[in-house]
């Protein structure tokens, strides 16, 4: 019961379907925003909304070691507990925590052929079998198009839906529908297109392709001091 109140109450759900992902099998989602304005904590929170439904969540870090990661969920699993008062709060976690297995590599190193090797080698030994991959860190700046599709081939013979962080800089022009040009010519490879927009003291989560229009559902902001996303 407590799971199931608190999938109801995730913010992100207004985003998408009630008792579904945001994203379909083999789909791609990416959460764009400047460093330093919350990208892991969002990517944390859909990998949360995955676990509570006893889905299974790879999350592959590019720039931060296994521990670092650890305490981002512990953060975010934390703030979520306080906001709404579980007690049960040890139970919860190690029944979320055995459905998560984080994976790191260096950035220059990761590749869609050696994803593929460890996926392989954690399937076929029944170790681990994800259902939802995040992706955090991977760089957009450079041309990824071939290694973009063979990842979402990938992800559709698998039965997988994949998140990624996008980082983007201070001087991007927004262009055609407010897409920066740094995923613009990536963008038909997307499903959903999210935006951490930062307007005064507050940050704004923006949907810019995938999500019903603005007036279809809340507006969300990222909280800066429990990195939660709220109406």
């Amino acid at each position: 019961m407590l799971t199931k109140e608190l999938i109801f109450r995730n913010p992100l759900r207004l985003m998408g379907h009630e008792a579904e992902d945001i994203l379909h099998s083999g789909g791609f989602g990416a959460v764009l925003a400047r460093a330093g304005l919350g990208k892991t904590a969002i990517l944390v929170q859909f990998a949360m909304d995955s676990l509570l439904r006893s889905k299974n969540v790879l999350h592959i870090s590019l720039d931060d070691p296994v521990k670092k990661v650890c305490l981002w969920y512990e953060e975010v699993f934390r703030n979520i507990a306080d906001q709404y008062n579980i007690r049960q709060i040890e139970q919860l976690w190690e029944t979320i925590v055995s459905h998560r297995l984080i994976m790191t590599f260096k950035v220059d190193s990761f590749s869609v052929p050696k994803l593929e090797e460890r996926l392989a080698d954690l399937i076929e030994q029944n170790i681990f079998l994800p259902q939802a991959i995040l992706i955090d860190g991977l760089p957009f700046d450079k041309d990824i198009r071939k290694p973009l599709t063979e990842l979402k081939k990938l992800a559709e013979s698998r039965s997988m839906h994949v998140w990624f962080t996008v980082r983007t800089h201070r001087h991007d022009e927004p262009l055609q529908d407010g897409m920066p040009a740094s995923l613009l010519h990536l963008s038909d490879l997307f499903d959903v297109i999210i935006q951490l927009q930062p307007e005064g003291k507050e940050i704004h989560v923006k949907a810019l392709k995938g999500i019903p229009a603005a007036c279809d559902y809340p507006e969300l902001l990222l909280d800066p001091s429990t990195m939660l996303v709220k109406k």
